[in-house]
This record gives C-alpha cells, sequence and structure tokens, in this order.
C-alpha cells in the first residue's frame, strides 16, 4: 500500500529535523532539466505564472539562480521536514519516531511538480512549482505533459516491489496532484477518502479542514502501520467519523459535527 499527498507553497528551511537520514530524488535529472527552463524565465514572467507577487517572483527567481546538484544535509532539507502547509499542520512529521519514519519512507509519497514524486526523506532545495500551472516546456505546454506516465509507471513498480497480491494506493492528494498520476495507467485500486464538516445546515468539504485531515489520516496510517484499507475505517481524529451510509469502497466519507 501506497500513500499519497501533495506538497505545499509554504516551505521551512530553518526549523531543526530530528534525523540525518536522508536519499535522492529518483527524478532528480528531470528536475534539473525543469530548473535549467525555469531559469529562462525573468521574474516578471514567474508572477505571471504562478500568480504570485513580485516579492514571490524575486523570490523563485533567486531560488532557481541557486538550485544546484548535488545535494546535501548543508544545502538541501528531507521534504517531510521542508514542506509546511496544511497537510503537513495535520501530519506533524516532526514529532515522528525514527520507526515512524522508516515505515513513512516506504509507504508515504509526496507528488511534486518541479520533483515529480518524493519519497518522504528525499533531499530537496528550496522552490515553488505547482503541478497544475501552464509551464510551457521543451516537452509541451505544461508539467502533465513533461511527465506524462512516468510517475505512475514509478509507483506501479514500487507497488510491484511490495508484499501481498492486492495493490491499494490511498489518495489523500489534491486533484491537481493526483491528476499527474493519470488514474487510468495506475495498477491498483485507488482509495479516495472524503473529509466533511457540517456547515450551514449540510455536511461539505471545507478546504482547510479537509487538507489537514487529510494529513492527520496520512499520520494515522504512518503510526498504527496499517496495510489495509478497511482499518482506515477505525479513523477518529479531531472529532471525524466515518460514516457507512456517505461511504463507498472506494471513497470512505468521514464527517465532523464539531
Amino acid at each position: 500500500m501506497l500513500v499519497v499527498v501533495s506538497p505545499a507553497k509554504t516551505l521551512d528551511f530553518e526549523s531543526p529535523v530530528t534525523t540525518r537520514k536522508h536519499s535522492e530524488p529518483v527524478f532528480l535529472q528531470e528536475a534539473t532539466e525543469l530548473v535549467q527552463q525555469l531559469r529562462q524565465l525573468q521574474p516578471d514572467d514567474l508572477c505571471q505564472l504562478m500568480q504570485i507577487s513580485s516579492k514571490l517572483g524575486e523570490l523563485n527567481f533567486d531560488r532557481y539562480a541557486n538550485w544546484h546538484t548535488p545535494f546535501t544535509l548543508q544545502n538541501a532539507r528531507q521534504a517531510i521536514f521542508a514542506f509546511k502547509g496544511d497537510v503537513y499542520l495535520g501530519l506533524k512529521a516532526e514529532t515522528f519516531a525514527a520507526a515512524d519514519l522508516n515505515f513513512a519512507q516506504k509507504h508515504l509519497r509526496i507528488l511534486s511538480g518541479l520533483y515529480g514524486v518524493l519519497k518522504p526523506l528525499d533531499l530537496i532545495q528550496p522552490y515553488r512549482l505547482e503541478m497544475g500551472s501552464d509551464f510551457k516546456h521543451s516537452g509541451g505546454k505544461n508539467l502533465y505533459k513533461f511527465w506524462g506516465t512516468k510517475l505512475s509507471t514509478h509507483l506501479n513498480a514500487e507497488l510491484a516491489q511490495q508484499s501481498g497480491n492486492k495493490k491499494v494506493i490511498i489518495n489523500l492528494a489534491s486533484n491537481e496532484y493526483f491528476s499527474a498520476l493519470q488514474p487510468a495507467h495506475i495498477e491498483a485500486d485507488i482509495i479516495t477518502p472524503v473529509f466533511k464538516d457540517f456547515a450551514s445546515g449540510q455536511y461539505r468539504v471545507l478546504s482547510f479542514f479537509a487538507k489537514k485531515a487529510r494529513g492527520e489520516m496520512a499520520a494515522y496510517i504512518i503510526r498504527n502501520r496499517i496495510n489495509s484499507p478497511a482499518a482506515l475505517r477505525q479513523f477518529a481524529v479531531d472529532g471525524y467519523q466515518y460514516s457507512v451510509e456517505d461511504s463507498t469502497a472506494a471513497k470512505p466519507v468521514f464527517l465532523r459535527t464539531q
């Protein structure tokens, strides 16, 4: 079983990390190719591409100018500690024990516009490149064209190396990022948990809370060493409860009334 999550725009390359263990992104060559093409853009071009402020345009222009290999613990950071958005607020990777990180390294994957697929302990350097951006590059008009079936093929290979006949992907990523996997090419059952909060008289997906809940479920899987989709029904964190009536096998629904 593999769990996939999205990256985050907010990064943290300052606070201390709990391990020196690290690995290298499998698609580092492809990331290097993208960076070389991103360096041809001026700050104003980056602002337009990413719909960001001029300050952030300058920041990311400098990031790509300074991006270089090889990655080391001195110039890069493990991905699971570098991302600090809503999902990672729920994940709380800084509280993981060594055994938790080892399990995550085998079963958690972070999708990325620049790096493709990341293991938690893969070293990365600061960047911003959303998967859904219309970055025109040598391989086509956007990043979905650039990655093609590479990410799906890679995850299929990783699943094939795991024990057990039933292959499963737990999709805790956003639609923007999971679309890069081209689900039709995934040789596994895809389970996509849905988190809804009671608001304005009905249950609905509230973006911030749903993102945090995805991180909380990823942490739940890691801490409890879960390897079966059925065990996800026991997830009861931060007020969420599994709803039998609203769920299907492919889309288990978790509701919260508070």
